[in-house]
């Protein structure tokens, strides 16, 4: 017997609200800087040091701050998006 596979589809996820992307984004590139100022991604001797490496530590810096984000992160992008959701309120 041939199961129905519209069934079995995942139901769509509802869009997601542009200051909540916006508040997450601003968190993702605070958590960056952060591990910057850590030393992540700082060059480990002589030989591997350049101007080609640090570009490409920032590349690795702001993909990790983003999945750090997307595991929950540190509850900023939440509080972003209360104190500029809040703002939009009283404007509107």
């Amino acid at each position: 017997m041939l199961s129905d596979p519209i069934a079995k589809m995942p139901l769509p996820l509802p869009p997601k609200d542009p200051l909540r992307v916006k508040a997450a984004e601003l968190e993702a590139a605070f958590l960056s800087e952060m591990l910057a100022h850590a030393g992540l991604g700082e060059a480990e001797s002589g030989f591997s040091s350049g101007i080609g490496e640090q570009q490409f530590a920032s590349f690795l810096r702001q993909e990790q701050a983003e999945a750090m984000v997307r595991a929950g992160g540190i509850g900023l992008a939440e509080s972003l998006f209360q104190a500029m959701s809040g703002g939009a309120d009283v404007k509107g």
